[in-house]
């Protein structure tokens, strides 16, 4: 699929919102991609603020901080999917995993998780957001992007593909550098 794909700026937050309360993404719509931006015991929610409302708010923080967390993919001027991405150290829950913890000191970007609504899934839109990323990364300055992608022999629920499947990565130049849990592989780009 021929994607362009765009930071996650203030002006294109309602892109991303039509992204996640696409069908099928309500596990998004819950997370808000903050799950592994956070790590440890949280404080307590205001009372009447749900995590979801809670993991929305920090979000649209850092995106409203000029720090862009991620990528939004449109199809024409249709937001079709997004893919979280940014140096490892913005991802405090990295630190902490046993199978996504560090490889090694070497200075990373991680690509967390891609969300796809129903409509757009089988199509190569995470595919073309996994391309967008490595460049977007590359741009930064980024001279390693890395994955967590999930490898099983057959399908999985797409419920359980956020981090996206080897064989993407596989395609796009990824190369296995850790394998911690069979299913779980630690991938890079150089």
């Amino acid at each position: 699929m021929k994607l362009t794909v765009a930071p996650l700026t203030p002006d294109r937050w309602s892109d991303l919102e039509a992204v996640f309360n696409g069908k099928g993404c309500s596990v998004a719509r819950g997370c808000w991609c903050m799950a592994y931006r956070l790590s440890g015991s949280r404080e307590p929610l205001p009372r009447g603020v749900t995590r979801s409302q809670a993991n929305r708010a920090g979000l649209k923080a850092l995106v409203d901080a000029g720090n862009p967390p991620g990528l939004i993919g449109y199809r024409g001027k249709v937001p079709v999917g997004w893919v979280s991405i940014g140096p490892r150290e913005e991802y405090a829950k990295l630190k902490r995993s046993p199978v996504m913890k560090p490889v090694d000191e070497q200075s990373v970007w991680s690509v967390i998780c891609f969300v796809v609504p129903a409509e757009y899934r089988g199509q190569g839109v995470a595919q073309a957001l996994l391309k967008g990323a490595v460049a977007y990364a590359k741009k930064q300055g980024a001279r390693l992007v890395e994955g967590y992608p999930v490898d099983k022999p057959a399908r999985s629920k797409d419920d359980y593909m956020w981090f996206g499947a080897k064989s993407m990565y596989d395609k796009a130049g990824f190369k296995e550098v850790a394998r911690r849990k069979p299913q779980r592989p630690i991938v890079r780009y150089e």
